[in-house]
């Protein structure tokens, strides 16, 4: 199947039962304004990209949802453990983004897509979900070109921002991606 466009990547994901079920599962917990992001929907990407048969590892499942009222960190410690019930076998990892500015110190988020905008990189700042007829929809504020051109560069935060510019040159390298993905054009 050709990735060409954000239509393109939602079809891959509606015929790829795995995914299907991993979103199904994220759906039954009911979180406000929640997504699955990142690598869930890159790697698909890039691995459909290279003509891999396998899909390659994926280090979490990345659950974000956005909730003000209830911001213990417990809280998503919860939502994790009734996942790994719905499906033992998956690396999940949910995060309430009302708190995770906190993380790289800047102004609160106003929601969960606002939240993506301010991932490190173009190609991560992606999102999926099931709305309630469970068709996938999906939130690339940046949009699609760079993920779907094998482009990694900093968002405009992780650009115009010293510290965080650091963070995002550290985090590339620590991923190491051109190890599993040869093609992918890396913008220090």
């Amino acid at each position: 199947m050709e990735l060409k466009s954000e239509n393109d990547i939602v079809k891959s994901i509606e015929t790829d039962a795995w995914m299907m079920d991993i979103l199904k599962a994220a759906s039954q917990l009911n979180l406000p304004d929640w997504w699955i992001c990142a690598g869930f929907i890159r790697s698909k990407i890039w691995d459909a990209l290279h003509g891999f048969d396998e899909r390659s590892p994926i280090e979490d499942i990345d659950v974000i949802y956005f909730n003000e009222i209830e911001m213990d960190e417990e809280v998503e410690k919860s939502y994790q453990q009734k996942l790994l019930e719905i499906l033992p076998n998956i690396p999940w990892s949910v995060k309430n983004q009302a708190r995770m500015h906190i993380v790289n110190d800047i102004k609160p988020y106003t929601c969960s897509i606002d939240a993506i905008s301010k991932f490190p990189e173009t190609a991560t700042a992606i999102g999926v979900k099931l709305d309630s007829n469970y068709q996938v929809v999906l939130t690339a504020p940046h949009g699609v070109t760079d993920v779907i051109n094998l482009h990694v560069k900093p968002t405009n935060l992780f650009l115009e921002n010293e510290k965080l510019h650091a963070v995002y040159r550290e985090r590339v390298i620590r991923k190491n991606w051109t190890s599993t993905w040869k093609e992918i054009k890396i913008n220090f």
